[in-house]
């Protein structure tokens, strides 16, 4: 028997503030950028490399190539969201960021993915390169499939019940 997986994503929290809601206070689909942006950054800062780092040590910029979000339920403002952020696919030149977003009782309210593509960093020469093995290896904590994360959160909160 294969010993149970430790990795479980990365969590984030934060409300769904005023600027995010239309008038009948219920989020907006494009607020969710500021949460994937939130959790994206949150990710790699809490592993060593935030944004400046990435760019000064590794020499390449992160340009998002796919951008998919599926709403399962609509977040009210003031609700307190948990963006739980993990890898589930790192290519040669690209990974795919996943974002499962939880609100009031864990109900699921969004999940979505980015898909982001390793270039040189000088904007006139933006070709594709390999990641960096050093980073990709610093993100192996954050890597599973989509359902080993939602699994893993599901565990997570019936041991914190």
């Amino acid at each position: 028997m294969s010993e149970p997986s430790r990795r479980s994503p990365f969590l984030v929290h934060d409300h769904v503030r005023w600027g995010d809601v239309d008038p009948a206070r219920i989020i907006r689909y494009d607020a969710y950028t500021r949460f994937f942006e939130l959790g994206e950054g949150e990710l790699f800062r809490s592993l060593g490399v935030p944004y400046t780092t990435i760019f000064t040590r590794y020499r390449i910029s992160l340009p998002r190539r796919v951008m998919h979000m599926e709403f399962v339920s609509a977040p009210l403002l003031d609700e307190r969201l948990e963006v739980a952020t993990y890898i589930s696919d790192v290519g040669t030149t690209s990974l795919t960021l996943n974002f499962d977003i939880y609100g009031d009782g864990g109900v699921m309210r969004m999940h979505g993915l980015l898909v982001l593509v390793c270039t040189a960093l000088a904007p006139e020469d933006m070709r594709k390169r390999p990641w960096p093995e050093d980073f990709i290896a610093l993100l192996e904590p954050y890597r599973m499939t989509v359902d080993e994360a939602r699994r893993t959160r599901v565990s997570h909160v019936s041991l914190d019940a």
